[in-house]
């Protein structure tokens, strides 16, 4: 041929066209993404025929993209040296349904009845985004096969193309696009080059703007682990991370089923929302064959995860949304099963493989994990082998699993014990713990408020159900030398219901206890001391317009062994009084164990008065 050529689009391609340029789609810089795909996809497709021993045209220019602006003309122009188009595919690719995801993507956006062209490029269509911002566009293209001559292909947009022979054009694809008046932007080097450090900074061809190379930092994630170095490791991590501390911990996978995914995941060193930095938001970018398709992106982890930061490409990307609600949909959903459950299973091997670097992940992460047993029901069994807590068969400062916990029990313990205290110490002098001391029963000493909701959530571990060392049923295997005999005993508990009223629950006689004269235990069996401690202090409490929390109702248990309790038994037959003033103390001092003594000036005021008493006596 050699005149030009009037074509018309077809009726489709014409649809199309009305969709994108009337588009109200405010992120209309997604054309250079696009253009720049495509031109990647060309230098790839030439490579491949290059590699299969096909003749080239001009073997010796490299595959590579070139991106030019003029302020002057008004126009951005994106050139490529891949492998071209003849007149056939010209005409097949620009102006006909053919291959492309014409039909897919009209009949998307007539279920959505929503213009969108975000996710233009997933449908083949990306072309075509050029006249978002384009009143006219040029192609001029020539295919990588020796004997096939240059055509050059215009448009305006909604009438149809012209196409006639080119002469003398290097192998490859230029698009010249002449940009409408609200677009002009687009023409300056700035503007462009923002973009392309956006979106393109990772294409494995080089792009150059005016000259100057952008894309310096390869997409290291789709080579073979093997083959990187740790340096380049902490290159990229800088780049994507903007951190100049070396990584805690990376995760360099590729999957091919039931998702094709390849990911490369860092822990940064510190835990920023420590650092008074607020609340952190996911730093892991979701890429689509090395073109960004969302930046910081959500849904592609549970947020409970939102420390991470990193790359994740999937080719199955979905085709039918935005990006705006990708993360409602059910093939997001499977990345996030899929990234998640193989994050943790990474966790787990690293806890067993390098236990002090696990330490170290521990102590800067571990509300994020007990956050994640809380809010994350699918992943809570998971997360529950990485939790990690003091014991009191360990030295201080020694953590144990769950799971060395389970094997370290004796065949007669049936429950896993824990311990909320405010640190080791009040733990092992815990009331609580005395009975295990005694039975030498292993328990966990939980030091963070947060373990008792945590513990609650998971229920269960290995089939050994988690209980607060107050709640547990235990008694003591042997009755205690001097202790009140069990009429005397019940008798004094009768007797101090009695005398503390309304203040107690029940009292009884407690068999579990050994050093401590005497224990509450909250009446409520799901209801602990330090539950109610957090919710008051979260002001749940009372608070106007929300449910009360009920009264604090504490049984009283005494220890029938203990010097104080047989004194007591003794006294309150010869001056009642003193005797009663002497259970109000013990049963303060009971509270005071528990953390629950809310007045300690009534306390204070008492044991004065108490101490004057026995002072007057010597």
């Amino acid at each position: 041929m050699s005149q030009k050529e009037t074509h018309h689009f077809q009726a489709e391609i014409q649809q199309l066209l009305n969709i994108v340029i009337h588009s109200l789609y405010t992120d209309k810089e997604i054309f250079i993404r696009e253009l720049i795909s495509n031109a990647a996809d060309a230098c790839e497709k030439l490579r491949f025929n290059q590699s299969s021993g096909k003749a080239i045209q001009q073997p010796e220019i490299a595959p590579g993209i070139a991106v030019t602006t003029d302020e002057k003309a008004g126009t951005i122009t994106i050139a490529d040296t891949g492998i071209g188009m003849t007149y056939g595919e010209l005409v097949e690719n620009l102006g006909t349904i053919a291959h492309s995801g014409t039909k897919a993507f009209l009949k998307q956006i007539a279920e959505d009845k929503k213009p969108d062209v975000g996710l233009i490029g997933q449908f083949g269509v990306g072309f075509y985004s050029a006249f978002m911002v384009a009143k006219k566009v040029t192609v001029w293209s020539r295919s990588f096969a020796p004997e096939e001559q240059g055509w050059e292909w215009v448009s305006e947009g909604m009438g149809g193309y012209e196409i006639s022979p080119a002469a003398d054009l290097p192998r490859g694809t230029k698009i010249t696009l002449e940009l409408k008046d609200d677009a002009k932007d687009f023409d300056k080097e700035s503007t462009v080059e923002r973009i392309i450090q956006r979106y393109s900074s990772f294409v494995p061809f080089p792009i150059e703007l005016n000259g100057k190379r952008l894309n310096t930092v390869q997409a290291i994630w789709a080579r073979n682990k093997n083959e990187i170095k740790e340096e380049e490791y902490n290159e990229f991590y800088t780049y994507i991370g903007h951190d100049h501390d070396k990584p805690l911990f990376r995760l360099h996978f590729t999957a091919d089923a039931p998702l094709a995914i390849q990911a490369l995941l860092f822990v940064p060193a510190r835990n920023f929302e420590t650092l008074g930095m607020g609340r952190m938001d996911s730093e892991v970018n979701l890429y689509c064959r090395k073109i960004l398709i969302q930046a910081k992106a959500k849904g592609l982890f549970p947020d409970w995860l939102r420390f991470l930061k990193g790359v994740v490409d999937s080719e199955d990307l979905p085709l039918n949304i935005s990006r705006e609600t990708m993360q409602d949909t059910s093939l997001m959903q499977k990345l996030n099963k899929v990234l998640t459950s193989r994050f943790l299973k990474f966790l787990d091997e690293q806890s067993e493989r390098d236990a002090e670097s696990y330490e170290k992940f521990y102590e800067e992460y571990q509300r994020f994990l007990k956050e994640g047993v809380v809010m994350d029901f699918t992943h809570k069994e998971a997360l529950g082998k990485l939790l990690r807590y003091e014991s009191s068969t360990l030295d201080k400062g020694r953590r144990t699993s769950l799971a060395d916990y389970v094997k370290r029990m004796p065949s007669d313990q049936k429950e896993i014990y824990c311990l909320l205290a405010a640190n080791r110490a009040a733990a092992e002098a815990s009331p609580y713990f005395e009975v295990f001391r005694e039975r030498k029963w292993e328990v966990l000493f939980l030091y963070d408020a947060w373990d008792e909701f945590v513990m609650e959530h998971l229920h269960t571990f290995e089939g050994k159900t988690l209980r607060l060392a107050e709640k547990a049923d235990l008694n003591l295997s042997a009755k205690k030398d001097g202790a009140l005999s069990e009429d005397a005993a019940k008798e004094l508990a009768k007797w101090l219901k009695e005398t503390l009223g309304g203040k107690v629950g029940e009292v009884r006689v407690s068999q579990r206890l050994v050093e401590s004269p005497g224990v509450v235990v909250d009446a409520d069996k799901f209801m602990t001391s330090s539950m109610r401690r957090i919710m008051k202090a979260m002001k749940q409490e009372g608070k106007e317009g929300g449910p009360e929390l009920p009264a604090a109702k504490h049984d009283f248990e005494i220890n029938p062994a203990h010097p104080i309790i047989a004194r007591l038994d003794a006294m309150r037959q010869k001056d009642a009084t003193l005797a009663g003033s002497v259970a109000e103390q013990l049963l303060d001092n009971a509270r005071v164990a528990a953390g629950l003594l809310e007045d300690p000036w009534a306390m204070l005021t008492r044991l004065n008065s108490l101490l004057e008493k026995v002072l007057t006596r010597e």
